[in-house]
């Protein structure tokens, strides 16, 4: 009964408090300071995970709360790689941030995007104007980052935000349809590969779903393509898929992959990709037209350019508050800020952003009213990937699952997570009409540069 206990608490209690459905913070009550006078702005920059917690964690703080966002919606990234292989719709998985926020009362939403951010004056520069900020809470997320490998940056296709899983969609059934008429057995193999770079949850995630959307096309569109010219692969450098894993479970990921029909290739890396070509170290040369890069990001420009240090991977190194050195008002949270626990940086993350943002709320609450900021402790909720159908590996405070409990768990934990109760229920009939028929009706290409 422990370990039943263990897995009722995570569906029912984690996962909840990821999804932003309270503002209550394990860190402090903010209902109870004086609402008599807002004369304090705080501003969060990015709609993310963490920004929306933060803000909504402010709902009762005696000051304005403004958020910044190049996009007027949060968007669920988790199933952003669902999006790029028909599996949901782009608006399923986004909702309008004043549709989400528009009844907290000090809160308001500037769309535009901050070109730069003065510390010391305490000011944003936007495309909507200057701003002016008493605390400030950057969550600006990461950005897909391209190693020096030629090619790579002009013809992969990154999977960060929503217009690049559109891209991704439409590029992959493009090229479908383009095999249906090529000519040449070399230019079908090509257009009919389909390659992800980096094996961890992402790219696990996304490889299933290609090999599931493979299956889909296959069968109900181009029944008469020889199916043995569709090929899925998955490179990573590391020796085994998923490896921030319990061992036990890559091996299990990676046995699920290969019945999927994806091919590993472990152990390798990519070393050029012109659009037509993939090659991998050692020489080897795929004909492939696509080449999905989930194999590394790092701290947006915009961090890098603060005049402050940051870590290897472009990170903000902020305190044990979450403040950002020398400027006690300022905190960075989410991909954007680099913290460490027991010797190693907090992943990018969606729960670590969300209790980031928990914090740095409660925080700047604190501030308000006159007492020190408290120290964040990472509290982890544990780990799932989904491999496709019937399929995911999880790892949750010891409880090790794969096959179809942990993908009934990952199921659940998202479906929960997901912000609207519309945008839920849309995905849970996508999901059951998904199961119940294996099809994916969103298959139509919408390219808006035609």
């Amino acid at each position: 009964m422990g370990k039943f206990a263990q897995l009722w608490s995570y569906l029912f209690w984690v996962a909840p408090r990821g999804a932003h459905f309270c503002t209550f913070s394990r860190y402090t009550d903010i209902r109870e300071l004086d609402m008599s006078q807002w004369d304090k702005t705080v501003v969060a920059v990015g709609a993310g995970f963490g920004g929306l917690r933060a803000v909504r964690a402010l709902a009762g703080a005696p000051a304005r709360v403004l958020l910044v966002d190049q996009n007027n919606y949060h968007l669920f990234q988790p199933l952003l790689y669902q999006v790029a292989t028909a599996g949901l719709e782009p608006e399923q998985i986004a909702k309008p941030v004043r549709s989400i926020l528009g009844r907290q009362r000090n809160f308001d939403f500037l769309m535009a995007r901050v070109e730069a951010v003065d510390l010391s004056a305490k000011s944003l520069r936007t495309t909507g104007g200057d701003l002016n900020y008493d605390y400030l809470i950057l969550a600006v997320g990461a950005q897909s980052w391209f190693p020096e490998i030629p090619g790579l940056a002009s013809n992969a296709l990154p999977l960060k935000g929503l217009m690049d899983a559109i891209r991704i969609r439409n590029h992959v059934l493009r090229c479908f349809e383009q095999a249906s008429t090529a000519r040449s057995r070399e230019a079908r193999q090509a257009l009919l590969t389909l390659a992800v770079a980096g094996a961890g949850p992402t790219g696990v995630e996304m490889a299933g779903a290609l090999s599931e959307l493979v299956r889909v096309v296959r069968r109900r569109d181009y029944p008469r393509m020889d199916p043995a010219g569709f090929r899925v692969l998955l490179v990573e450098m590391a020796r085994c898929v998923l490896p921030g894993f319990p061992e036990r479970l890559s091996r299990a990921a990676a046995q699920i992959l290969e019945r999927k029909g994806v091919e590993l290739r472990l152990g390798t890396s990519v070393e050029g990709f012109d659009g037509q070509m993939l090659r991998l170290a050692g020489g080897e040369g795929i004909p492939c037209k696509t080449l999905i890069w989930a194999a590394g990001v790092r701290g947006t420009g915009l961090v890098q350019e603060l005049g402050v240090r940051i870590s290897r991977q472009g990170r903000l190194l902020v305190e044990q508050t979450l403040q950002i050195p020398g400027h006690p008002e300022a905190y960075a949270i989410g991909d954007a800020a680099h913290f460490e626990s027991s010797g190693h940086p907090l992943p990018m993350m969606a729960p670590v952003a969300i209790q980031m943002g928990e914090l740095a709320a409660a925080n700047i609450a604190r501030q308000l009213r006159g007492d020190r900021p408290l120290s964040f402790r990472y509290r982890d909720p544990g780990l799932l990937a989904t491999i496709g159908k019937n399929a995911a590996v999880a790892s949750i405070h010891g409880l090790q699952m794969k096959g179809f409990a942990a993908w009934v768990v990952w199921l659940l934990v998202h479906l929960l997570a997901i912000v609207g109760f519309r945008n839920r229920l849309m995905v849970l009939i996508n999901w059951a009409w998904d199961y119940l028929f294996y099809d994916r009706e969103d298959r139509i290409i919408v390219d808006p540069r035609r």
